[in-house]
């Protein structure tokens, strides 16, 4: 998985209650003058809340975030509770800590997000009578469906103002910018645009993959040809190029290029939808050899990290405005792919403010790559394709991907020349040092796989074993730079100040891939650029917070479920987000990433209440850019390491 999975490191500790003394071990340096204790501290948020309209003990009541915290999350130690145990007459769990997922977290997809839906054929005035007929379970009434509906949130409605029509109409949470006096919905013509995000799926392909009709001619080949060794050379079918229409290239993301992929035997729409203009080219006919191949020049380039949940489309265009310069989309897996899944479709989508994007690929086995690799040369647009081999979780490690790929080299030799054979575009490959923790891996695969094929490879610094207990190993990673040349090697690990940057050039890599540090402060790729350390205020942090709320209600949508799912996101990051510690409080520059902060009072209130460990107060956040929360609204961080307490 991508650092966005991050968990604990075991050195760093708790966030302490030390006020004063010896800079604990951990523990970042902040000025005497702001340190508190855990009780003033959350003494003070309550007092100033009481002030603020809120509804955080509505959110952290009910549904309970501290009763929903599984048995296992609350293993982690809190003050005082090792003397109460020792009463007890029990051993202290010292040595436990809270890390990995909270897999027990309540059930975070709400059946329905309205009491009563309005039916779609009504949202979409596009229909003259329902889709559904008689069987449809939706209102049809939208005067009553306006009697439950709740309050809009706000008197501007992003996509109203973007792109000039809202398709949620009615439905919208900010409904009042563009209805007009009988209910329609509003359009300003000269506002009219398609929304810019590419990659989509075209629903007949959708169909056609489900239904299992889509063929993989290059893919087979290559397989075929696999299966006879390396060194056997491609058979007369896999040379003779396929006729011009069955092949589109690969930037080209129409229903066009998509039916092209369709079984002759589908049907007339295979044979007659695919329409050709202009003369025909060598480039339509003949297949591209590796070295003809679209080159990656991304050296000396800040390259944001696919990072799993968190990694979203909003967060990576945040992240560009800050000046990353390389993104790739969130891990997406294989089999997903291939089977029309659309949740998994909407981690590759492409906001054109990324000028040089990826999309990450995870599986175990050359046949579902490979082809997965040929559906996506062909029907989305991107720049370079990477192969997920750090994931240490243990739902894709068991099942042979992610990092179990270092530990079987005939088939991630199979993966990773297959892939290369059918894709137009560059393969690159994320690795770890390994599997083990003192058994390192890296450096005898990096010559294997150029000579498979691979255009550039990423090494994270940690072997899946020691997840995040240890510091990112950057002196093998400058022997691996060596064993990997004339490949380009970029590193990964522990960056969250221009100096770590800097330190991690010197090593010798060709650039460095930014994930836990992006996630903590975005503006770390400007900082890295302009070689300083900024001293952002809060409301320049919440003017941050307010970019990703708008982003996210473009992209998620403006309905309920597009607002609460807006929130569930805005609320990930900011499990994140509080670990970050304003430089002008910090007694010695830089923070560095394995040190948590200790309870301190910012420097006004918004600051204090930013650095709040309490998935509460993260709550009381996302009120103030998307309003109150659904009644019984509960919250559990993804990861335990996020929500210490």
């Amino acid at each position: 998985m991508a650092e966005g999975a991050a968990e604990a490191p075991a050195e760093s500790g708790g966030g302490g209650d030390a006020v004063a003394g010896a800079p604990e071990r951990g523990v970042a340096p902040i000025k005497p003058q702001y340190l508190t204790t855990k009780e003033q501290f959350h003494e003070f948020l309550e007092a100033k809340g009481q002030e603020k309209p809120s509804q955080e003990i509505e959110a952290g009541e009910p549904g309970g975030n501290d009763l929903a915290e599984p048995e296992a999350k609350r293993i982690r130690l809190e003050d005082g509770q090792a003397g109460e145990a020792a009463e007890l007459g029990e051993r202290p769990q010292v040595q436990k800590r809270a890390r990995g997922q909270n897999k027990g977290r309540p059930h975070m997809k709400p059946t329905h997000y309205d009491k009563n839906r309005l039916c779609p054929s009504l949202v979409q005035e596009s229909a003259a009578k329902c889709f559904f007929g008689d069987r449809c379970r939706f209102l049809h009434d939208v005067g009553r469906y306006l009697e439950t509906k709740p309050s809009d949130l706000g008197p501007r409605c992003v996509l109203f103002e973007t792109f000039g029509r809202c398709p949620y109409g009615v439905t919208c949470r900010f409904a009042g910018a563009h209805l007009g006096p009988e209910g329609q919905n509003l359009v300003r013509e000269e506002r009219v645009q398609a929304p810019p995000v590419r990659n989509g799926l075209d629903r007949a392909l959708q169909q056609q993959l489900r239904k299992r009709q889509v063929r993989f001619e290059r893919a087979e080949q290559a397989l075929r040809q696999l299966s006879r060794g390396p060194g056997a050379g491609p058979s007369p079918a896999a040379a003779t190029p396929e006729v011009s229409g069955t092949e589109g290239a690969p930037g080209q993301d129409g229903g066009d290029t998509q039916q092209a992929l369709l079984e002759p035997g589908a049907g007339a729409l295979a044979s007659s939808s695919v329409q050709t203009c202009g003369p025909l080219t060598d480039e339509d006919i003949v297949r591209l050899r590796p070295c003809e191949k679209r080159k990656l020049d991304i050296g000396g380039k800040l390259y944001l990290a696919p990072l799993t949940t968190c990694g979203n489309l909003p967060f990576r265009r945040i992240c560009k405005r800050f000046g990353a310069d390389v993104t790739c989309g969130e891990m997406a897996v294989c089999t997903n792919l291939l089977q029309g899944q659309t949740s998994e479709w909407a981690l590759l989508r492409r906001h054109p403010c990324e000028d040089v994007f990826g999309v990450q690929l995870e599986g175990a086995f050359p046949d579902t790559m490979t082809k997965c690799a040929e559906l996506l040369n062909r029907t989305i647009e991107v720049d370079f394709v990477d192969i997920n081999v750090g994931c240490p979780i243990d739902l894709v490690y068991k099942k042979g991907g992610g990092c179990a790929l270092m530990n079987r080299s005939a088939k991630f030799q199979q993966i990773v020349r297959g892939m290369n054979q059918v894709l137009d575009v560059p393969l690159t490959v994320k690795i770890r040092t390994g599997v083990q923790e003192r058994v390192n891996l890296a450096h005898r695969l990096l010559p294997e796989l150029r000579e498979w094929g691979a255009a550039l490879v990423t090494l994270h610094g940690r072997s899946r074993e020691q997840r995040y207990t240890k510091l990112a190993d950057w002196q093998y990673i400058e022997q691996c730079v060596t064993a990997a040349s004339p490949m380009p090697l970029f590193g990964n690990g522990d960056i969250l100040s221009y100096e770590d940057a800097n330190r991690a050039m010197q090593t010798g890599v060709a650039g460095v891939m930014i994930a836990r540090g992006a996630l903590l402060k975005p503006w770390l790729f400007t900082e890295i650029k302009e070689q300083r350390h900024w001293d952002i205020s809060s409301s320049e942090r919440l003017a941050i917070l307010q970019d990703f709320t708008r982003y996210g209600l473009e992209h998620w949508g403006s309905d309920t479920q597009g607002v609460e799912k807006t929130r569930r996101f805005l609320l990930e990051w900011l499990s994140f987000l509080c670990r970050y510690v304003p430089v002008g409080l910090l007694e010695r520059l830089p923070q560095r990433i394995n040190e948590r902060p200790p309870y301190y009072l910012g420097r006004d209130y918004l600051e204090t209440l930013m650095a709040s460990q309490k998935a509460a107060d993260w709550i009381r956040i996302s009120e103030m850019l998307l309003g109150p929360v659904p009644p019984n609204f509960v919250f559990l961080p993804k990861h335990k390491a996020n929500a210490y307490k």
